[in-house]
């Protein structure tokens, strides 16, 4: 899909194109809010409180490599789409929810290979090293989804 306002400054496209990025910001916001959800059902306790209350660094820096990983997928999926609008949605959708059940997967995975409850120790107030390594994969499966989509 073309938005490339500079060789097109014909009204209809100055009018449609804010409101295809408004569309895939839509999708973009729909996918954070639901890896904000898997984040929040994967670790223990209350991910809002546990950030904005208690301010857990471990659970902070947990959802920011969730969101991160969300919109790089999200990102170049609206960067590869083709066809039609709808169908550039529908794809960039699709893409962000495999993204983000790999991710589950994988933090779970990591929590069978990990000693004691991952969970439990990204949720702790002291700083812990495996939140680095459970936000590291994060990145990672957003990096083999957004190379799956070249």
């Amino acid at each position: 899909m073309n938005l490339d306002l500079a060789t097109s400054l014909d009204v209809p496209t100055l009018l449609t194109a804010p409101l295809i990025v408004l569309a895939y910001c839509g999708v973009g916001v729909v996918l954070m809010a639901l890896g904000f959800v898997m984040v929040d059902i994967v670790t223990p306790g209350n991910l809002r409180r546990q950030i904005w209350t208690e301010r857990n660094r471990n659970a902070a820096i947990l959802l920011a490599s969730n969101l991160l990983a969300v919109g790089a997928i999200v990102a170049a999926a609206i960067w590869t789409s083709e066809g039609d609008l709808g169908q550039a949605l529908l794809t960039s959708f699709i893409y962000g929810v495999v993204g983000l059940v790999v991710m589950a997967v994988s933090f779970l995975l990591l929590d069978l290979l990990v000693p004691g409850r991952l969970g439990d120790i990204l949720m702790n107030q002291e700083d812990h090293p495996a939140v680095w390594v459970s936000a590291a994969m994060h990145i990672a499966v957003a990096m083999v989804v957004v190379a799956g989509l070249s």
